[in-house]
């Protein structure tokens, strides 16, 4: 397959990516993030999965006009404060029902719970990546099912941190 002519898409854990990145200290520029998508592994669908908040409404249209498609997920709020909105399963299932629409798909995460996605993608020459956030935190499972299809986020604060602009 040329690479140039490669229709690749990206699968993106938002939470995972957000988290592990500020873990390092920086913030994600998500629309230089895009571009390097396109530009590195050609991916012309970037599927964004993120739970849904109503005050997040401004960042959901900035990262749809950034150019990803974002799947939300339902959140609970918990009474001692705290939210979840595990993406896991939504990320596997559009993964498996575009199966057929791709060439190659990037996952971006370091979840173990993506092993399974990962070697069944990996068996069927699927997989271009795995990017994930955090070269010191991600799961051994990844490692494994990925081999030699790992990248990381961490290497690549210089291209994709976020700055502000001066106005």
């Amino acid at each position: 397959m040329l690479r140039g002519c490669s229709k690749n898409y990206a699968f993106i854990d938002s939470q995972n990516v957000n988290l592990e990145i500020k873990r390092q200290g920086w913030s994600l520029d998500w629309r230089r993030f895009r571009v390097y998508l396109k530009e590195k592994y050609q991916v012309e669908v970037a599927y964004l999965f993120i739970g849904y908040l109503e005050e997040n409404q401004d960042l959901y249209n900035s990262l749809q006009k950034a150019g990803f498609i974002l799947v939300f997920k339902e959140i609970l709020k918990y009474s001692n404060g705290t939210i979840k909105g595990n993406v896991d399963a939504e990320l596997v299932l559009q993964a498996m029902i575009d199966f057929s629409d791709y060439d190659k798909a990037i996952i971006v995460s370091g979840d173990g719970d993506f092993a399974c996605l990962v070697r069944h993608l990996n068996k069927k020459n699927k997989l271009e990546k795995v990017l994930a956030p955090n070269v010191k935190r991600y799961s051994a499972l990844l490692k494994k099912a990925a081999a030699n299809h790992l990248d990381f986020m961490s290497n690549l604060k210089k291209k994709l941190e976020y700055k502000k602009r001066a106005q």
